[in-house]
């Protein structure tokens, strides 16, 4: 790993030099209070790890959209399997199910689903006594089936005409069976096993609730989730930094096309107001693309799929998004800066595609402001760590999010909590001694975490460590801020607030498992009706720098 390491610096300083020397300094932030951030996740882009409640009333919610299922024929014992992956017939003929046996669920309503092979192609059929197969490019009525459950796992298949779905002798799936099935071991029952379940995101809610029980359910939490408390409580312990993940859809409020639900950019209004209010700056994220651009929950995806690089449509819409954000908020005072797209795949998005959208990004946030920062960032997966520094992208403000993989693997599984303290300081400590020796862009520390040797996103003050005590948390903690404040523009904490504690910002601070130093004081306080202490008056001395600078940070995907 460390062999690793040093040429990546190596190569790293060498583009640095060819390509900054001279444009940046570190001394541009000399004397300057550097960014001390929050990332306001599960706010405004639905992830149903932060806050798994949010699913809770959902019928058949184990059905969402995106959701992997597999068939087996119950008196053939075989798998229904789309040939070829899809493109053609579906036969019941199959021993172990494996990639063509396993259908992506489109949720249509509680009981109608339509189902995307491996192919991308949908399982359709004309009517009664026709054989299915999954030809269909795009879904309608004829792709379209109801599922009755049995204990959840025995189903029938049946049309919306009302005829069953059954396995013939000859291993052809065809809609001719006679009568009403029970649910014994008949030719129209099958046993589904749930594959996956792991897409819960904003198209999962919506389409999962439908419209007006979504909207119901996003009001409450938009209102109640991150609020004008929170920007007190962030500003009373030094925080002036939030980064606000978005959605494409934000653009089309009121009212956005479905199943999205409109709301969010009254929300994020609230955010700008109380961040001026309390000197707090705003970093704006677009989280989620149309089409997706990695096929996470975090980036809206119906079904894991990622079709925003292939869809011209989709890249000019993403780019009508930034243009609405850049307009409405170039000349608040909040703003620091745009990230254009989080997260794209380095597996689906080619860099080419990349570098246009990000370059047509940049001018058209500096055709609304030449202060503001223009954030890209770098492709998630098996990507060159240096490839966006060689592309001509812009020449001012630009914060390069940059992935590094090689960290988070199971090289921690079984790391004792002395043993994670000693690799931040040995490993992370030296990568950024060299970054900031550098004459190149200034460095922000917005990631390095690891649970279960998987990479979380931005930093969080939590390990692989089962047993660590609250002692061992604030020694972690303390570690990571001690590196990660020599950053020469700063960090930022993923995420304000989480179902797991340890990943919650606010529940760190309030029960002392991370300990901020140098954090300003308040002039006054009251308590609220919990007994929690509220800001009456508050000194910030701890403000973003007026003169902006170029940075760039670590940043790895979250694995839920």
């Amino acid at each position: 790993m460390e062999l690793v390491f040093c040429k990546w610096v190596l190569a790293f300083l060498l583009c640095c030099c060819l390509k900054f020397s001279g444009a940046y300094s570190v001394e541009r932030l000399n004397g300057v209070p550097k960014v001390r951030g929050v990332n306001l996740g599960g706010w405004l882009v639905v992830e149903g790890w932060i806050k798994p409640s949010l699913f809770d009333g959902i019928p058949n919610g184990d059905m969402l959209d995106g959701t992997q299922v597999q068939f087996k024929s119950m008196t053939l014992q075989k798998y229904v399997s789309a040939e070829n992956g899809g493109g053609s017939g579906v036969t019941v003929d199959r021993d172990v199910p494996s990639s063509w046996e396993t259908f992506r669920l489109w949720r249509v309503s509680d009981t109608e689903f339509q189902f995307r092979s491996f192919g991308g192609q949908f399982v359709t059929c004309d009517g009664e006594g026709d054989s299915v197969s999954a030809a269909a490019e795009s879904p309608s009525t004829t792709e379209t089936f109801y599922i009755e459950r049995y204990n959840n796992n025995r189903v029938h298949i049946k049309l919306k005409s009302g005829t069953y779905l059954k396995a013939t002798s000859s291993n052809q799936l065809t809609a001719d069976y006679s009568g009403k099935p029970g649910w014994d071991d008949n030719a129209a029952t099958f046993e589904m096993t749930i594959v996956a379940n792991n897409l819960h995101g904003d198209y999962q809610l919506a389409n999962g609730y439908g419209h007006d029980k979504a909207k119901e359910v996003l009001r409450r939490h938009r209102s109640s989730f991150v609020t004008l408390a929170d920007f007190i409580f962030l500003s009373t312990h030094g925080i002036n930094t939030v980064r606000i993940p978005v959605g494409w859809w934000i653009a089309l409020d009121p009212n956005p096309p479905a199943p999205f639900i409109g709301g969010s950019l009254a929300a994020l209004d609230n955010a700008f107001s109380w961040a001026q209010n309390y000197n707090i700056q705003c970093i704006i994220d677009l989280h989620a693309a149309p089409g997706s651009q990695n096929g996470m929950e975090h980036s809206a995806s119906r079904d894991g799929s990622t079709g925003w690089p292939t869809s011209p449509e989709y890249i000019s819409q993403s780019l009508d998004v930034i243009d609405f954000l850049a307009s409405r908020y170039a000349k608040h005072p909040a703003l620091l800066g745009i990230e254009l797209l989080n997260e794209p795949s380095a597996a689906a998005v080619p860099l080419d595609v990349l570098v246009s959208y990000y370059s047509k990004g940049y001018q058209i946030v500096r055709k609304h402001s030449l202060t503001a920062y223009v954030i890209i960032c770098q492709r998630i997966g098996n990507a060159d760590p240096l490839e966006l520094y060689r592309a001509n992208i812009g020449f001012s403000n630009i914060v390069v999010d940059l992935h590094y993989y090689n960290l988070f693997d199971s090289f921690f599984v079984n790391m004792s909590a002395v043993a994670n303290i000693q690799f931040l300081f040995k490993n992370r400590q030296t990568q950024l001694d060299a970054l900031k020796s550098a004459n190149g862009p200034l460095v922000f520390i917005v990631t390095v975490v690891c649970e279960n040797g998987l990479d979380s996103g931005e930093w969080v003050n939590e390990w692989n460590v089962a047993s660590g005590s609250q002692i061992d948390y604030q020694d972690f903690g303390k570690a990571q801020l001690e590196i990660y404040n020599q950053a020469s523009f700063g960090w930022a904490y993923w995420t304000l607030k989480n179902d797991r504690s340890h990943w919650d910002f606010e529940w760190n601070i309030r029960n002392n498992y991370l300990q901020l130093d140098g954090t300003p004081k308040k002039t006054n306080t009251e308590l609220d009706s919990n007994g929690d202490e509220i800001a009456i008056e508050v000194e910030m001395t701890d403000a973003v720098a007026e003169k902006k600078t170029v940075c760039f940070d670590f940043f790895s995907p979250s694995p839920f």
